[in-house]
């Protein structure tokens, strides 16, 4: 039954009124402006160039930054107000507004952020021309984008998912959440699914065949393997939250009962599943960071990174260690004590290649020829607080303390810590270090070191209290309270986060004002473990018939298709959300065709 109608509208949401007005009020004014970039629009949109691709990724995920960290400051605000007081967000939109900001951060921020760096960087660095797929890359990047479509709709539109970014059940049931809001957050996640799983067959393909000759795979530079085992995670990991996705869809919606206790289901199966996902997934976007400072450290010191092989195996068991660790997430469930004590001892494990690629990074520094720029104080403040996160991950794997700080703003404090100070600071190093290379422009030095101390002590002054939050017992999510002591850890939370707002207003301005880079091709040269480019003579090792020498060396195709088939994956998944069924099988069809020009062509 089509259950889509103007009533759907949130019209008893003033803030969302409000925001939706702003929206179409922002895109009638800004129109006529924009006329003017319509043929670089279009010309960015189809092309198959990774470069570009990869900027747009980077947009993307810029825009979705300063989305999620509205939902953040909201969400800051609201429980510094709610101290004997309701505050000024309802219960329905509140619950809202942090599910919302989990799944955009992980999903809409860090992963395209990653996935641009790797679209731009990984065949300069191998010296191929391209990634060995770019419609594939096309495609992956508009499926990414109408995901993100399709969950900023959900706001206006009827509801989002409000039972946490993770949708456990029997919450998410239909029992529980009858209306729209887990639907939106099924298909959202699974478009999304699915063009990462896209883009790392893309990237390992890309790493293994399209290579040069000489550059075999125990030369590669740091960066390429941190992105060949990212790569590795996602092939494995995300099929099984595309799978448990599709189950809970089935589940609600066809009476399948997977994970409906009373009917036989069991929930344990649906929250160990996740996290046998989620847990990887964490590592997904760390590795990647760790390459990019490595490859700063190793520059600006001038010298070659600290025992190289250790480093490698460092990765290399990282990536297999973080298979056998998802239990710590739920200690609490009662699984018995041989079983939990197996996953603590694995969590802390897992800890030590860690710590062997921060004593690689501290040797590196030693007796070189470092100069204290921007690039070493980014390294320092993720130093510093990547660490302090890891040591209460540490904590954590205890599980006689994590029945303690289980759910608690303790790893809130935690989590965020290793995300913004691990992931999010060596993106942004990684940006600003290959920024000539991407925009052959240049970052002001002393904005990007004004920045990073905004960033640093933002995060500081914004998460360090919810450690002492978590200890004194406020539970994450709490949305009324009558503790005053709270209430003074929130201020200063509250106060902390306006510091990351300055931090990335400035981040935004260093992009637009910057000097124009004066260096020549040189530039690249550091891209490569030889210091050479030789783009005029690739010599890759796919020899198939669809990823010819020849095919390169011709100009960049371009094509609307890949658009086009993720439009029509939006609007089917948009139909099936609605129960529009009718419309939606329209579109199944419609994607079927257009998949298979795109596969001729």
């Amino acid at each position: 039954m089509n259950r889509l109608n103007f009533n759907v509208i949130p019209t008893n949401e003033f803030i969302i009124i409000i925001l939706f007005s702003i929206i179409i009020v922002l895109i009638l004014v800004s129109f006529p402006f924009l006329t003017a970039f319509f043929p670089k629009i279009k010309n960015y949109s189809s092309s198959f160039n990774h470069k570009k691709i990869g900027k747009l990724y980077l947009i993307m995920a810029f825009l979705m930054l300063i989305r999620g960290f509205v939902d953040a400051l909201m969400m800051r605000l609201q429980q510094f107000l709610s101290c004997n007081h309701q505050g000024y967000l309802s219960i329905n939109h509140y619950s809202q507004i942090f599910t919302a900001h989990g799944v955009i951060m992980i999903f809409f921020v860090a992963m395209p952020f990653m996935i641009g760096l790797m679209n731009i960087i990984i065949p300069l660095q191998i010296g191929s021309v391209d990634v060995a797929f770019p419609s594939l890359n096309l495609l992956s990047f508009w499926l990414n984008f109408f995901s993100i479509l399709l969950i900023n709709t959900s706001l206006l539109i009827g509801e989002f998912s409000k039972i946490g970014w993770l949708s456990y059940p029997p919450l998410s049931e239909k029992t529980f959440s009858p209306w729209v809001g887990v639907d939106y957050w099924i298909w959202s996640l699974q478009i999304s699914g699915i063009s990462t799983l896209l883009s790392s067959i893309n990237f390992i393909t890309t790493i293994i065949k399209c290579r040069q000759k000489n550059l075999f795979f125990f030369k590669l530079p740091i960066f390429i393997w941190t992105c060949f085992c990212s790569n590795i995670l996602i092939l494995v990991a995300f099929p099984i939250l595309n799978i448990i996705i599709l189950l809970l869809f089935l589940d609600r919606n066809f009476n399948f009962h997977f994970f409906t206790l009373f009917y036989g289901g069991q929930q344990m199966t649906y929250i160990n599943l996740i996290w046998a996902w989620g847990h990887p997934e964490v590592y997904i976007l760390i590795l990647p960071s760790f390459g990019i400072f490595s490859e700063i450290l190793s520059n600006k010191c001038k010298k070659p990174i600290f025992s190289y092989n250790s480093l490698l195996y460092a990765t290399i068991s990282i990536t297999l260690l973080s298979f056998v660790v998802w239990l710590h997430h739920f200690f609490t469930m009662g699984s018995g004590f041989s079983t939990s004590i197996f996953f603590s001892i694995t969590t802390m494990v897992i800890a030590i290649p860690t710590g062997v690629k921060i004593y690689n990074w501290i040797f590196t520094i030693f007796y070189s020829n470092k100069t204290i720029d921007s690039y070493i104080i980014w390294f320092v403040s993720f130093l510093i607080i990547f660490s302090i996160g890891g040591f209460a991950g540490i904590i954590l794997s205890i599980p006689s303390l994590d029945f303690v700080f289980h759910n608690s703003m303790f790893l809130i404090a935690h989590f965020h810590s290793v995300i913004i100070g691990g992931v999010l600071f060596g993106y942004l190093a990684g940006l600003q270090y290959w920024f000539p290379i991407i925009f052959n422009k240049e970052i002001y030095e002393i904005i990007s070191i004004i920045n990073i101390f905004f960033w640093f002590f933002g995060v500081i002054i914004t998460f360090f209290p919810f450690y002492l939050l978590g200890y004194y017992g406020m539970n994450r999510r709490t949305l009324f309270y009558n503790n005053l002591y709270w209430s003074k850890l929130l201020l200063v939370s509250f106060g902390g986060s306006f510091l990351i707002l300055i931090a990335i207003v400035l981040q935004i301005i260093s992009f637009f004002f910057n000097k124009k880079n004066k260096v020549n091709i040189s530039n690249y040269e550091f891209l490569f473990f030889s210091n050479k480019l030789r783009i005029h003579k690739n010599d890759f090792l796919y020899k198939k018939y669809f990823l010819k020498n020849t095919y390169f060396n011709h100009f960049h195709k371009k094509s609307v298709l890949p658009f086009l088939i993720s439009l029509n994956v939006f609007l089917m998944s948009f139909s099936i959300i609605w129960y529009c069924w009718f419309k939606s099988i329209i579109f199944i069809i419609t994607t079927i065709i257009l998949t298979i020009f795109l596969i001729y062509e």
